[in-house]
């Protein structure tokens, strides 16, 4: 399809999907999981000619692999996006003026959203799910290293739009390469809001070059500061499960902050994520304690590249603070704004923690691994908004709405 069809392609899809009901959405989503499930081969098959042309030591192989489990897990989300309620028609606010015009606020959709991701394929499928739901037709721009997954995907989920009577441009996959890139970072009056989900490089790009409205997600750098009223079970158990869960996504722990009144308990906060292959890189004072006792080929001297740093990997970074104020520094610092946390058994700091760090989602006692829409309940996330205008955190249903005034009037006329 040339530049220039795709998008009227697009509006006329975004015009007749805001036609279609509510229940009709519900049937195609449970359509598309079950073929999820019938078309598992056809699907790993094509996601492993992605794998095959990727070095299974870079940390986005982990974000490009579906599995059968992983496929599953995709189809039972989209069963619960498809079973939550429209977030469309809402009336979010209404009055009736002295003069008797009578408003509403009513939520509707943005229109045509674009996406443009790297290696993770997931993400069509999440996108496609919410934004149907919501109203939205979805342009897609993945990486060229999930280009045979995404076009099985696309492909599947285009047949069941077509197999229900709706128009196969509700979704749209723009071939691999920067000019379609550019093309769609410059589509103004065409696509109303774009997402970059990926590294800090490719959103810096995006936010760079649109022209189009756009809503950063992504880009994790986490933090977790162990206090000196922290609890050591709860430590290690919630340091470990950040860190090592899964390495690769946007929410894994990457810098941990100790009290230096707790760095006799180091040894044991990070036992686990030693057994597990975590490469430590410490600053001074922790070195010191952990030297002899965590596995000596994976402890490293923190350097200038340490903090700050979303690695992706079973690496990490430990920072020492004399006290509170300095891991509020430490994090103001180094923080991407997305999630952060405190371990602590101390009720009013943990309090003072989550009204002063500047962050999407702030935990006490808890690990940064939830910071995930579908474990917010949302079914799914369209990506996770590091920034504060229109949302923050996981963005899900009511975040792809915007909302327009509907105004009823008698022959009214203004003095």
């Amino acid at each position: 399809m040339e530049m220039q069809d795709w998008k009227q392609a697009a509006q006329t899809a975004a015009r007749e999907l805001n036609r279609v009901d509510d229940a009709v959405k519900v049937r195609v989503l449970n359509a598309v999981a079950d073929a999820i499930g019938q078309q598992l081969a056809t699907l790993l098959e094509e996601n492993r000619k992605d794998l095959d042309a990727m070095d299974p030591t870079d940390p986005l192989y982990d974000r490009l692999q579906l599995t059968e489990s992983r496929l599953r897990d995709i189809a039972a989300d989209m069963r619960k996006v498809a079973g939550l309620p429209s977030p469309l028609h809402r009336i979010l606010e209404q009055r009736t003026l002295p003069n008797g015009l009578q408003l509403r606020k009513v939520s509707v959709p943005f229109g045509v959203v674009g996406i443009i991701y790297e290696a993770r394929p997931n993400v069509s499928f999440d996108v496609f799910s919410l934004c149907f739901k919501s109203g939205n037709v979805c342009v897609l721009k993945g990486g060229s290293n999930a280009h045979h997954s995404n076009t099985a995907i696309v492909q599947l989920i285009q047949s069941v739009l077509t197999a229900h009577g709706l128009n196969p441009h509700m979704i749209h996959l723009m071939p691999a390469g920067r000019e379609s890139t550019a093309e769609l970072l410059n589509a103004v009056g065409y696509v109303d809001l774009i997402f970059p989900r990926g590294s800090a490089g490719l959103i810096q790009y995006v936010r760079d070059n649109a022209k189009v409205p756009v809503i950063e997600t992504g880009a994790g750098v986490v933090h977790a500061y162990f206090d000196e009223a922290g609890d050591l079970e709860k430590g290690i158990a919630i340091i470990t499960n950040a860190k090592t869960r899964r390495v690769s996504v946007c929410n894994a722990l990457d810098g941990l902050i100790i009290h230096q009144k707790r760095l006799a308990d180091l040894p044991a906060l990070c036992r686990s994520l030693g057994q597990k292959q975590v490469i430590i890189e410490a600053d001074p004072k922790s070195f010191t304690f952990l030297d002899g006792h965590y596995p000596a080929e994976l402890l490293k001297r923190a350097d200038e590249h340490s903090f700050g740093t979303e690695f992706m990997a079973l690496r990490m970074s430990i920072k020492t603070v004399e006290n509170y104020e300095e891991a509020l520094a430490h994090i103001a610092r180094y923080s991407s704004r997305h999630s952060e946390c405190i371990i602590t058994e101390n009720a009013e700091r943990g309090r003072n923690f989550q009204e002063e760090v500047d962050a999407a989602c702030v935990y006490v006692n808890a690990p940064t691994s939830f910071t995930d829409g579908g474990q917010f309940g949302m079914g799914a996330e369209i990506g996770i908004s590091t920034q504060k205008l229109h949302a923050r955190g996981p963005m899900a249903l009511p975040e792809l709405c915007t909302y327009k005034w509907l105004i009823d009037g008698n022959g009214q006329t203004r003095p």
